[in-house]
């Protein structure tokens, strides 16, 4: 049988996930990522957890047609509630909101004193999870981003430790450096510029007095992710 075909979102998880790894799957639903870690022989055993039954079953059913049951466990459960410390150094929490991956962390506290390696993969609320995780000492060492139709998706490689503060425009779009390799850059800075530029103008017809911080606050991020995109721009001449 053919080895297993990860999507591009999926793979910018699994190429991150060191050779022998304790790993963990949070929210694993087809179990496709440990799957793929497995046969490629990256690791010798997952953890496949998920809050649904449903989505357990079919993990269950992916590792049952590539011959890999016994390489892994299976756990219902809220995020890494099922989870003992010392059972896995590297955790993967995608296809979440990035809110959502602040609760599951939060809720396992043991996660930041072991110093796991966390593979985060927020759809949603990335302003805020990168904002948790620098409030709550973890750093963000890298990340990646990959591309599915139209849609961007962003890889957070997480560990324990110190981050230095993050601009407001940071926190939307993440820490730059030069000389990296992000050739979806440009068009991820584009969009978020393009989404600010939209919400400044409709808080701007607004007449509802808390709207005025929120303004202020956008038009500070906006102005901001201008000033990244320059110098990104700068970078690559």
């Amino acid at each position: 049988m053919r080895p297993i075909q990860l999507s591009p979102r999926l793979c910018s998880v699994a190429e991150q996930v060191p050779k022998g790894a304790n790993f963990a799957d949070i929210g694993t639903d087809h179990a496709y990522l440990p799957v793929w870690l497995l046969q490629r022989g990256v690791i010798d055993r997952a953890l496949a957890c998920d809050l649904r039954q449903g989505p357990l079953n079919r993990a269950r059913a992916t590792a049952e047609k590539y011959g890999l049951t016994e390489a892994m466990e299976f756990r219902l459960c809220d995020g890494l509630t099922g989870v003992r410390p010392g059972e896995a150094d590297t955790i993967a929490i995608a296809g979440m909101g990035g809110e959502t991956i602040a609760d599951i962390l939060a809720a396992a506290p043991w996660v930041w004193r072991e110093n796991c390696l966390l593979l985060l993969q927020p759809m949603s609320a990335q302003p805020e999870l990168r904002q948790w995780l620098q409030t709550h000492g973890y750093t963000i060492a890298r990340e990646l981003l990959s591309q599915e139709g139209d849609t961007l998706y962003t890889t957070f490689v997480v560990q324990a430790g110190p981050m230095a503060a993050l601009s407001p425009a940071e926190q939307w779009a993440g820490r730059q450096v030069r000389g990296e390799d992000a050739p979806l850059r440009t068009d991820y800075l584009n969009r978020l510029i393009a989404q600010t530029a939209r919400a400044v103008e409709g808080l701007t017809r607004s007449t509802r007095p808390e709207d005025r911080v929120r303004l202020d606050a956008l038009r500070q991020v906006h102005c901001g992710l201008l000033e990244l995109r320059e110098e990104w721009l700068s970078w690559q001449r």
